[in-house]
């Protein structure tokens, strides 16, 4: 049985923590008693998350500004501790056909969805091996294990991910540290919804229609759940899932397997 309590003492960090999946995931680990903190880049988001009783603090940076990105760390850490859990969540994606594709998207594509997973994960895995128990869990995407068209530089990035994660796993088996992935189908979030809207605006199409098409890939006939992302995150995060290490886990209703 799962402990309600199983994560109380731990420091889990949440990137792009203010909204949609890392909110729920702020929220779930909170549940399970470890102190959340969260870090993203619209301060509005992530006070609100605090005020909602999601976290307990909150760093404003850019997760693409590496300077940023540690100076947020390093105060959080100071705050409150040393980063026992990292949750990798935040992310984007932009469409375009590939012949569209040009290197300012591709840029920042594998900038936000693989170069910040690297930097975050730098700044707090050696402190984890020197402790000898770490738990790094990376928001990747069902992109990041199967190929779909319009989103080639997110893909790229996404399976950069995967292959991180599996790597990484390797390399800190035997440290008391475990690295995972998380891979969610097409979610209920803004930035689904925001999709929508651009592809609504883009062809004129009616945005029930454009919704089907998300949901149709789904076998379950659906949008995943935030909360249900977030539930997989605190299992993998916990102590219950210490031998679960370089997975890569679907949460899309059986669209990839």
């Amino acid at each position: 049985m799962t402990d309600p309590n199983g994560l109380k003492g731990r420091h889990a960090l949440v990137t792009g923590g203010g909204s949609g999946i890392g909110a729920a995931i702020a929220a779930a680990l909170a549940g399970r008693g470890a102190t959340v903190t969260v870090v993203g880049r619209t301060e509005a988001r992530l006070a609100e998350t605090v005020a909602a009783g999601r976290a307990l603090a909150y760093a404003v940076a850019d997760v693409t500004k590496p300077d940023r990105l540690e100076a947020a760390f390093a105060r959080l850490v100071a705050d409150h501790g040393p980063i026992d859990i990292l949750v990798n969540n935040a992310g984007a994606a932009e469409s375009a056909p590939f012949a569209r594709t040009d290197r300012a998207m591709w840029d920042r594509m594998i900038g936000l969805n693989l170069g910040a997973v690297y930097e975050a994960t730098r700044l707090v895995l050696p402190g984890m091996i020197e402790r000898g128990w770490g738990r790094i869990v990376n928001v990747a995407s069902i992109a990041g294990l199967a190929g779909y068209p319009y989103v080639a530089a997110y893909c790229a990035a996404k399976h950069g991910v995967v292959g991180l994660t599996r790597a990484l796993a390797r390399e800190v088996a035997a440290k008391g540290v475990t690295v995972n992935a998380v891979c969610p189908g097409y979610t209920d979030t803004e930035l689904v919804r925001d999709a929508v809207t651009r592809i609504e605006a883009k062809t004129g199409r009616k945005s029930d229609e454009i919704l089907a098409e998300f949901t149709r890939v789904n076998p379950q006939g659906r949008l995943v759940l935030p909360e249900e992302v977030a539930a997989a995150v605190a299992w993998l995060a916990g102590p219950d899932a210490a031998s679960a290490n370089g997975i890569a886990l679907p949460i899309a209703g059986g669209e990839v397997t």
